[in-house]
Order: C-alpha cells, then structure tokens, then sequence
C-alpha cells in the first residue's frame, strides 16, 4: 500500500509558514535544496525544474501531490494552475474551481479521498503543506520528513493547526547540514 509522506519545512518553534500564511522567510540552503533535489526531484515545482537541473528527471519517491487551496492559491496568483506538472495534483477545497484539467479539485472529505489513493497503485503520496490539511488528515499520515531551519519567528502557520490529539512517531533517521539545517524522517508508531 502507498504511505502519505507530510514533506514541509518547519521553523525550530514548529510554524510552517508567517501570520499571513507567507512563507518567503525560509531560508533556501544550497546543501539541503541539493540534496533534496537529488533525492527528490519531484518535488521541485515545474517552474523551477529546470534552472535547478532536474528538468527530465524521473520521479523516484512520489507519484501524487495532495494539497489544500491555501498551499495552492500562490501558484495561482502567479498564473501557475499546475505547480507540480510531473506528478498527478489533487487540491481539497469545497470552494474552488477547476483550474486546470490535469489539477483534480476534490471537494470531499479528505481523509476518505486520501485512503481511497493509498489503496492505488503507484508510488508514494506527498502531503505538499498546509497546517489545516494536516491536521484533517493526521490519521492518514504515515511519515513525516521535516526539513528544520535554525529559525523561530514567534507566531503562524503551526505544522498540525488542528485539536490537541497526541500522536506518537518514531525518529527514523536525521541528517544534519553544514548550513544548520536538520532533515528528520519520522515514521508512525505501531
């Protein structure tokens, strides 16, 4: 069966994006972004795929986005209807119109529509952001890579902006960088 893999950069005080949901602040450092980018390249946005030199690059972790319309409207506002054109884009909102035939809107539960995915075939299922829609989909979530920066900033988007409801993951692997930055993988609990 697929895993749901929350991927997102995170903050030291656990906030994934500014008061405004901005998220400009986050440092790009050059040894995460390329290791990263090596590991997995799908996750680059298409815009930047091929200044980044993984333009081509086969997918090699995830096949499927997951996303909810906060993690999506900047792409928009730019004029990007599909941000991750190599991978198939599912966007939960109940509000939203269909922008682009290859972007599937999905305005039920998430949590069932995610299931329903891990059930498929095909590779892995990323969790491209969005504090809320973690939270929704928690319980879906079967591991999380946190790409930590040495930075608080007080107030935001928290990783899981949901109830109090203890989960409990287990350290799989961490990889410190020299720019202080720390990638921790953690995997669900049995």
């Amino acid at each position: 069966m697929r895993k749901l893999t929350y991927y997102v950069g995170v903050t030291l005080d656990g906030f994934i994006a500014g008061p405004g949901d901005e998220f400009d602040f986050l440092p790009i450092e050059p040894d995460v972004t390329a290791a990263m980018n090596a590991e997995q390249p799908e996750t680059v946005p298409g815009a930047f795929r091929e200044a980044v030199g993984v333009a081509g690059a086969p997918n090699k972790r995830f096949d499927t986005v997951v996303m909810g319309r906060g993690t999506y409207e900047p792409a928009l506002k730019v004029g990007i209807t599909d941000p991750y054109p190599q991978l198939k884009t599912y966007v939960f909102s109940r509000t939203l119109p269909a922008t682009d035939e290859r972007v599937t809107v999905v305005a039920q539960d998430p949590a069932a529509h995610v299931r329903e995915l891990k059930h498929q075939d095909g590779m892995d299922i990323w969790l491209c952001g969005g504090g809320r829609l973690a939270a929704v989909l928690r319980d879906e979530i079967d591991e999380l890579v946190l790409k930590r920066y040495p930075l608080i900033i007080g107030s935001g988007r928290p990783l899981f902006d949901g109830p109090f409801h203890p989960d409990r993951f287990t350290q799989a692997q961490t990889r410190v960088f020299e720019s202080g930055a720390v990638i921790s993988r953690y995997v669900k609990a049995a």
